[in-house]
């Protein structure tokens, strides 16, 4: 078993070899720092748009090092955080505008990995969520009810017997399935958007540090760039930098994959179409069949590390190995016997309110896109045109969106940060282990720490 290297994704497809590191002080007209999802769709979209404009993007390590080349591969039409606080501030019109934007966004990812002759193992199957509990078939239940009430969710609440027709999990009880999400293989998107913009002429130098973001300028490890406009697009990372280390959390998430299953498990299975696959449990746990038939799923292993350190090459600790396939296996006991061939882990970016946000300052020249908590692979290409038409002037119908230019509260400062975490993690497993054994209603210890952490 192969235990961090980045990625399982990155193992599959080999990771490239460097690009040219900054050769010292240059000018730009926009600067990105952050060679991932949200730094590669912002360079796309400006150059569709404006080919003479020089993008510059600046990366600590290679070209999707980070959650872009690490996540479960959900291309999904979720809203980080929800659409009820938006209701709050925006109104329902507003935040029904926005889903609606994101089950387009999804097709408008595929639509661009096709125009551009992507290959990322992308396959359209839809979101499926499972209720293997009691409690989990209450909260599935209401869940679903309120989401048939919105506008654009074209959300089915599927009965045991219909649920395991489409995948056959142990013990289900009830799911939930809507159409607007597909699976891919993040590692090739992320190469592929690299090559793309390469070749329409964006610059991307790796292995280059930045140390500062300033009004209309960058400073690196080896140069300054100075330009019109900056893109912060660090996500996870943003707590690496100088002034930002209390703007987003960042927490660890890890993932298994086993090796490629035999067709007698498939049959069992009956997992087969393309869908995503997540649960209703509060440590929640998310999954995907890949193109060569392996399980990839993930979960929360150590949530958070003291002093929002970042890991680097995603080692993950045996006991999170052990977490992972213990879902696996009561999901899918004809698992058992499989081998899993790489653990790793990644660090994606929580605002204190769960609520993703993007935005410019015209005053810095400033632009920013993240807090994706899990929903990044869609809506990174939203945050990119989004930044795109800021960037530009343009007064468009994804400018008016309420994320846009959202502001929230930093994180408490440690060990506040850390005793909080450490502890709303524990309950949140707590609640899951008494529903395991049987609870047939929601633990109170989870309703706690949904008001405490901003979820409920």
């Amino acid at each position: 078993m192969i235990n961090g290297n980045v990625s399982h994704w990155w193992q599959q497809v080999g990771v490239p070899a460097p690009r040219p590191e900054l050769p010292g002080n240059i000018t730009a007209d926009v600067a990105i720092v952050g060679a991932g999802y949200t730094g590669l769709w912002t360079a796309y979209y400006l150059k569709k748009a404006k080919p003479e404009l020089r993008v510059v993007i600046v990366e600590q390590r290679h070209v999707g090092y980070g959650a872009s080349g690490r996540n479960g591969g959900w291309l999904t039409n979720s809203i980080t955080g929800g659409r009820e606080q938006y209701v709050k501030t925006h109104g329902r019109d507003a935040a029904e505008r926005f889903q609606r934007t994101m089950n387009e966004t999804v097709d408008e990812v595929i639509r661009v990995a096709e125009a551009e002759g992507i290959d990322a193992d992308i396959k359209k199957g839809g979101e499926f969520n499972v209720a293997y509990t009691p409690a989990q078939e209450s909260r599935v239940r209401a869940f679903a009810a309120a989401e048939q009430a919105w506008k654009y969710t074209d959300l089915e609440l599927l009965e045991k017997d219909v649920a395991q027709a489409k995948i056959n999990v142990t013990d289900t009880h009830a799911a939930v399935w809507h159409p607007h999400a597909a699976r891919v293989q993040p590692a090739k998107l992320a190469q592929g958007l690299a090559e793309t913009v390469e070749r329409l002429g964006v610059e991307i130098y790796e292995n280059t540090r930045v140390v500062e973001i300033e009004p209309r300028r960058l400073r690196t490890t080896h140069g300054t760039v100075s330009a019109d406009y900056v893109v912060r697009a660090t996500e996870g990372f943003t707590a690496n930098l100088k002034g930002l280390h209390r703007l987003w959390l960042p927490m660890n998430s890890s993932l298994i994959a086993t090796e490629p299953l035999d067709a007698a498990v498939w049959d069992e299975l009956n997992w087969n179409q393309g869908e995503v696959l997540g649960d209703f449990a509060h440590v929640y746990m998310y999954a995907q069949r890949t193109a060569d038939d392996r399980i990839a799923i993930g979960g929360r292993g150590v949530p958070y590390k003291f002093g929002s350190k970042t890991d680097t090459d995603g080692q993950t600790a045996e006991s999170t190995v052990t977490t992972l396939s213990e879902i696996l296996h009561r999901f899918f006991p004809a698992t058992r016997g499989a081998a899993i061939d790489h653990v790793w882990s990644g660090v994606l970016g929580v605002p204190r309110d769960w609520a993703a946000t993007v935005g410019l300052d015209p005053q810095t020249g400033i632009a920013w896109g993240g807090g994706y908590v899990g929903t990044g692979v869609t809506t990174t290409n939203l945050a990119g045109r989004t930044i795109t038409d800021l960037i530009l002037g343009n007064d468009s119908e994804i400018t008016s969106l309420p994320w846009v230019n959202h502001k929230v509260r930093k994180w408490e400062p440690e060990p506040l940060r850390w005793i909080a975490t450490q502890g709303l993690y524990a309950a949140y497993g707590m609640a899951d282990r008494a529903e395991l054994s049987g609870r047939k209603t929601t633990s109170p210890i989870a309703h706690i720490a949904d008001v405490i952490t901003g979820r409920g």
